[in-house]
């Protein structure tokens, strides 16, 4: 089977979105707060451990029984993606109230997230080849403008996302509907994630698969560049 073109998955497989320290500090900046640093550290665990920062793993999190229905279907629009998350962080207390919406809006923002050391050497290699590519994302919000903010966005040419579609992966639509946004059979596309469960739904289409590891950027230099290998494009140029 010859490989002509790539989806990938957003979060943990072409960003990866800051720590949760990180994150609570930027909402602390952002409304002026400031947090003895033992309750610094032991905030910012908890939310971590709940859970509450999108786009963070989330294998360690049990989530509480009156959001688990909520949680199951966050990434099929933007409010539940809201009311899941904002319900998740209200588990743990913080200093203000605001905080809880701040820290939401702040996982929408570019500075938020960060690429992966590879991303840009393999989507600048599959672009140089011709190789069209998509991102298929389980998500609630439109990720486009961290793409362009780390000069990444020239090299996706579609992007489907479970918000738009009221669907999300494992259920092979948003795998077709990339397909045809590329103009490539399902046979003929390979899909890059980071999940063994929503991303193998590519399977199902006969996309080819390839995994990689949900891990902070440091720990991770080079996941993507076996893509290069898997796929065969003409040169541009």
């Amino acid at each position: 089977m010859t490989i002509t073109a790539v989806l990938f998955d957003f979060s943990g497989t072409l960003f990866r979105i800051e720590s949760a320290a990180s994150w609570l500090r930027a909402g602390l900046d952002e409304l002026g707060l400031t947090l003895p640093d033992a309750e610094f550290t032991r905030t910012a665990r908890a939310l971590h451990d709940s859970g509450a920062l999108p786009g963070g793993t989330t294998a360690h999190v049990t989530v509480p029984d009156h959001l688990a229905a909520l949680m199951a279907v966050r990434d099929v629009d933007a409010s539940r993606h809201r009311a899941a998350y904002t319900g998740l962080a209200r588990e743990v207390a913080l200093p203000d109230e605001r905080l809880y919406d701040v820290l939401y809006e702040r996982h929408m923002r570019p500075a938020a997230w960060h690429p992966y050391p590879d991303t840009r050497e393999v989507l600048a290699g599959l672009r140089e080849r011709g190789v069209p590519v998509a991102v298929v994302s389980n998500i609630g919000w439109d990720p486009r403008p961290v793409f362009v903010e780390h000069g990444l966005d020239a090299y996706v040419d579609a992007y489907v996302l479970s918000y738009r579609y009221g669907v999300t992966k494992p259920d092979p639509r948003l795998f077709e509907a990339a397909c045809e946004a590329l103009g490539v059979a399902p046979r003929s596309a390979l899909m890059v994630g980071d999940d063994r469960h929503a991303d193998a739904g590519a399977a199902a289409l006969g996309c080819a698969l390839h995994f990689v590891d949900h891990l902070p950027p440091d720990e991770r230099p080079d996941g993507l560049r076996p893509v290069l290998d898997l796929v065969r494009g003409e040169r541009v140029g």
